[in-house]
C-alpha cells in the first residue's frame, strides 16, 4: 500500500495534469519532479524464473483482433475481451507466467488516461472510448490465473508513420480532452525513422513521459513497467533533427552523442526514482538491443559485430545496470548460436557477467518470431522446426546462475504454423511444471 504522503503526492500531481487554463497545453502539464531521495536498491521481489512473452498492440500485431474495430461497440468489446481471455488461457497452459502488455504503443493509451488520448488500435479512431479499460481487464484476467503483467511503454514514438492521413488524424484530436501531444506541443515533435517522435533532449518531454508512467503505476496494480528499445530511433534516410535542442541544452557536453546518452540516462533515472517512490513493489526494466558495444570499439564490449545500443540508440544500457537504476534488464538476443557476428551464447554470457555484481536481474529476450522460418544467414531456426536451437538457448539461460529467465518475442507467433513444434516443446518444458 502507498504511504499517506505518497498518496497526497499522486493526488496533487494528477490534479495538476487535469487542471484547465487558458491554453490546452495545461492538459499535459507534467507531474512535479519527484523529490530526489536516495535511490533504493532494486529489490529481490521476483524469485520465480521469468517465463514471459511480449504482447504487442502497435498496428494490432498481437491484439486486438484486426477485424474487431469494424464491429458494433458491444460485439467489438466482446470479441476483444474474449480474444485476450483465449490468449491468456493458452499462455497459462504453456507455463508462461508474465505478459509484457503494450499499453503505450505510440502517443496513445490503452487505459483511460488524463494525459494521452485513447489508442486507435481499439476502435479505429484516436480518442474514441472503447467502452472498457483494456489494462484493467488484462490485469484482472491475468492475476486470476496467477500470471503477472508488466505495462510495456514505447516512450517517444508518437506515430508509426508520417503519412498525411496520420498527421490529419492527430490534428483532429485538438478538441479532445486530452488531445494528442502532436497538437498540444508541436514544438516537441520531430521526424525520425519515418515516424513522428518526441525529442528526448527536451527536459519537459522527459518529465511528460515520466508523468505517464506515474499515472499507470499510481492507478493500477501492475507488476512491472518496461521500456522497449526505442530511445533515439534514426535511420540513415530519416535522422532526428535535434540540432536546435543540442544548441539549447547540450553545450556542457563534448559531443552530441554524449549529450544524447545523458538525455536517455536522465529519463531512465527519473522513471526509476518515480516508480520506487510511488510503489516500490513495481519492477522497472528495459529491453534494449542485445549488443551494448562491440569490443572493436570498447574493450568492455562483447565479442560481436552488431548494431550497438550505445552508438546507435544512444542508450548506455550497461551503465544503467551498474548504477542500480533497473530491477531487471532484458536484452534482445535475437540470433542463433551459429551467427558469428552476434552469437547467442557470447552475448548471454557477456550480459550475465555485467549483472553478476549488481542487484539487477537478467532476462533474455529470445527471437521466437524466427523459429521455424528458413533464413540463408541463420539456417538453424528452420532445423526440426527450430526446436534444437530454441532448446540450446533455453538450456544456456537455465544453466547460467545470473540469468533469471526468458521472454519470447512475440505472442502472435505462437499461432503460426511454422512454430507449432516449438510451441509443443515449450509446453512440454514449461507447462508440465
Amino acid at each position: 500500500m502507498s504511504l499517506p504522503k505518497t498518496g497526497v503526492l499522486i493526488a496533487a500531481a494528477l490534479l495538476l495534469v487535469g487542471c484547465a487554463s487558458k491554453t490546452p497545453k495545461s492538459l499535459v502539464t507534467p507531474l512535479p519532479p519527484v523529490a530526489k531521495h536516495p535511490l533504493t536498491s532494486p529489490s529481490a521481489k521476483n524469485t520465480q524464473p521469468m517465463r514471459g512473452i511480449w504482447l504487442a498492440t502497435v498496428s494490432r500485431l498481437d491484439w486486438p483482433p484486426v477485424n474487431s474495430v469494424n464491429l458494433s461497440a458491444p460485439l467489438r468489446i466482446t470479441q476483444q475481451q474474449q480474444a485476450l481471455i483465449t490468449k491468456l488461457d493458452k499462455l497459462k497452459s504453456l507455463g508462461i507466467n508474465t505478459v509484457f502488455f503494450q499499453v503505450k504503443p505510440d502517443g496513445t493509451a490503452l487505459w483511460p488516461s488524463k494525459i494521452l488520448p485513447w489508442s486507435d488500435t481499439l476502435t479505429g479512431t484516436i480518442g474514441e472510448d472503447p467502452g472498457y479499460d483494456p489494462l484493467q481487464f488484462i490485469l484482472d484476467e491475468a492475476h486470476k490465473r496467477g500470471m503477472k503483467v508488466h505495462a510495456w511503454f514505447n516512450p517517444y514514438r508518437v506515430s508509426s508513420n508520417i503519412k498525411p492521413s496520420t498527421a490529419a488524424e492527430l490534428n483532429r484530436t485538438l478538441p479532445l480532452h486530452p488531445a494528442s501531444i502532436f497538437v498540444l506541443h508541436r514544438d516537441w515533435i520531430r521526424t525520425s525513422g519515418d515516424r513522428f517522435v518526441l525529442d528526448p533532449g527536451i527536459p519537459e518531454v522527459r518529465d511528460w513521459i515520466t508523468s505517464i508512467v506515474a499515472e499507470v503505476v499510481s492507478r493500477y496494480p501492475v507488476d512491472g513497467v518496461q521500456f522497449d528499445d526505442y530511445f533515439y530511433t534514426e535511420t540513415p534516410g530519416s535522422m532526428l533533427n535535434d540540432a536546435q535542442t543540442y544548441r539549447q541544452y547540450g553545450q556542457a557536453f563534448s559531443s552530441k552523442g554524449d549529450w544524447r546518452r545523458n538525455n536517455t540516462l536522465q529519463l531512465i533515472e527519473q522513471v526509476s526514482r518515480t516508480i520506487r517512490q510511488l510503489n516500490p513493489n513495481v519492477e522497472f526494466g528495459v529491453s534494449p538491443p542485445g549488443v551494448w558495444r562491440n569490443r572493436s570499439f570498447d574493450a568492455a564490449g562483447s565479442d560481436t559485430r552488431g548494431a550497438a545500443a550505445y552508438d546507435e540508440s544512444f542508450a548506455d544500457t550497461r551503465r544503467w545496470v551498474q548504477q542500480g537504476l533497473l530491477d531487471y534488464i532484458a536484452p534482445q538476443i535475437y540470433w542463433p548460436f551459429s551467427r558469428d557476428a552476434a552469437r547467442y551464447d557470447v552475448l548471454a554470457k557477456w550480459w550475465a557477467d555485467v549483472v553478476k555484481t549488481t542487484n539487477t536481474r537478467l532476462y533474455i529476450g529470445v527471437a521466437f518470431y524466427k523459429v521455424g522460418e528458413y533464413s540463408k544467414i541463420e539456417p538453424d531456426w528452420a532445423v526440426n522446426g527450430g526446436v534444437p536451437e530454441l532448446k540450446k538457448q533455453l538450456d544456456l539461460n537455465e544453466s547460467l546462475p545470473h540469468i533469471h529467465g526468458t521472454i519470447l518475442f512475440r505472442e502472435n507467433f505462437l499461432e503460426r504454423p511454422q512454430t507449432q513444434q516449438a510451441v509443443n516443446y515449450i509446453k512440454s518444458r514449461w507447462g508440465a511444471e
